[in-house]
């Protein structure tokens, strides 16, 4: 009962700053995850870049692929290795 009255204060902030902003609840949510998201983010980039988390951690923490985050960094024009998968080197 405490988790649905919780939910229920929830509500009722996200309704009244929808009210007050303009905007509808399904944007405020949306500010709300990008915000969330981008914070939890910033704190795997900094495990990145002390390498004391891989990137296969990082990605499944995130919940996101690989090349998402990949691109992330690209974003914040963080240097990272770029590994070619494709053999030019081949003899034949």
């Amino acid at each position: 009962m405490k988790i649905m009255k919780g939910l229920q204060q929830i509500k009722s902030e996200i309704d009244l700053f929808a009210i007050n902003s303009n905007k509808t609840e399904l944007e405020v949510v949306d500010a709300l995850h990008k915000y969330y998201f981008n914070k939890a983010v910033t704190v795997e980039i900094k495990h990145y870049k002390k390498k004391t988390k891989k990137v296969a951690q990082i990605t499944k923490d995130l919940k996101i692929s690989h090349r998402r985050f990949y691109k992330i960094l690209e974003d914040k024009k963080i240097a990272f290795t770029k590994y070619n998968k494709s053999s030019d080197n081949v003899e034949e």
